[in-house]
């Protein structure tokens, strides 16, 4: 009884369903704010709102007897944060590195990107991009790991340099002041030569995007103009390329100002904003202090894609 009553009612349900998805299709915004819904909710909910719920930790305090966090509104936590001034040291370097590992990936990326996008072809480029985007597909812990016997006292690097007769090369290095060290694994040069490996393809691709975009008939223009390569490089290429680059440093600036991976492993003395939030959430178990501390890298980039916005950094994405 029930199929012969589901079997007469058929021709119901298929004029609901038709009816249905007519109504939908005539309604391009309620067709566009179902498929919204699950992605935007999980982004509210679950991204922002934790993002939230971290902040909201930092109006908190800790009981320094009994180790527990005391939920009411306050900005000791603040206060402690901006008290001492151990913890401008901390910002200025974590910001000095996460700057310079930026301007090395610029320096670096342009060339190769402006050979991918206006001189490789065919294979050529397959291969380019295939050597850009390999590491990636590593561990991170690996690379960095693979960095630190890189970088030894025993280590490739070394090695390498005494075969050709440049080991005093890496003294030289270590003897800088503030940046060297006792070994490059102990020192702010061996962070930066991490940094930029790690974070050079994110650079390499933002880019190498931009400079696609560029039509060549410009810089034909230009030469017919009688410019040489370099005014058309410097006044042509450059700026229509600067989104790309600013895009791209929107990647290793922020990359370098949370991690707390690299300053670890390779040991460089003095702390860095990821290893305070890492160590005071995990060791000290200070949740409020750790989530003060997220809450300088999160107004820094704040500020910086502000001005990346206004560079025009997301036209090239």
């Amino acid at each position: 009884m029930a199929e012969i009553a589901l079997t007469s009612n058929w021709p119901l349900f298929s004029r609901m369903r038709s009816a249905a998805g007519t109504g939908i299709v005539r309604r391009p915004l309620l067709a566009t704010g179902l498929l919204l819904a699950p992605p935007l909710a999980w982004f509210f909910i679950v991204y922002l709102g934790s993002l939230v719920a971290l902040l909201a930790q930092s109006f908190f305090t800790l009981d320094e007897l009994s180790g527990q966090i005391v939920r009411e509104f306050s900005l000791d936590t603040f206060r402690t944060l901006l008290g001492a001034a151990s913890n401008y040291d901390i910002v200025l370097r974590t910001v000095a590195m996460a700057a310079s590992v930026t301007l090395a990936c610029a320096v670096i990326a342009f060339p190769v990107a402006l050979f991918m996008a206006r001189h490789a072809a065919g294979h050529v480029k397959a291969l380019f991009y295939l050597g850009v985007m390999l590491p990636m597909w590593a561990s991170y812990l690996v690379k960095v790991y693979a960095w630190r016997q890189i970088l030894a006292k025993e280590g490739v690097l070394t090695w390498l340099l005494d075969g050709i007769g440049l080991s005093s090369l890496i003294d030289t290095m270590l003897a800088v002041p503030v940046v060297g060290g006792p070994s490059l694994t102990s020192s702010y040069i061996g962070m930066f030569l991490v940094f930029t490996y790690l974070w050079l393809p994110f650079m390499i691709l933002p880019i190498q995007a931009a400079l696609e975009r560029v039509p060549t008939s410009l810089d034909q223009a230009s030469a017919d103009l009688g410019a040489t390569p370099w005014q058309t490089f410097r006044h042509v290429t450059l700026p229509l390329a600067l989104p790309g680059v600013v895009a791209g440093s929107i990647f290793t600036f922020s990359l370098t100002l949370g991690d707390y991976i690299v300053p670890g492993v390779i040991g460089a003395p003095g702390y860095f904003l990821g290893m305070m939030v890492y160590q005071l959430q995990g060791t000290a178990g200070n949740i409020p202090l750790a989530a003060a501390f997220s809450t300088v890298p999160v107004l820094i980039m704040a500020i910086y894609l502000s001005v990346a916005k206004r560079m025009g950094a997301f036209d090239a994405l």
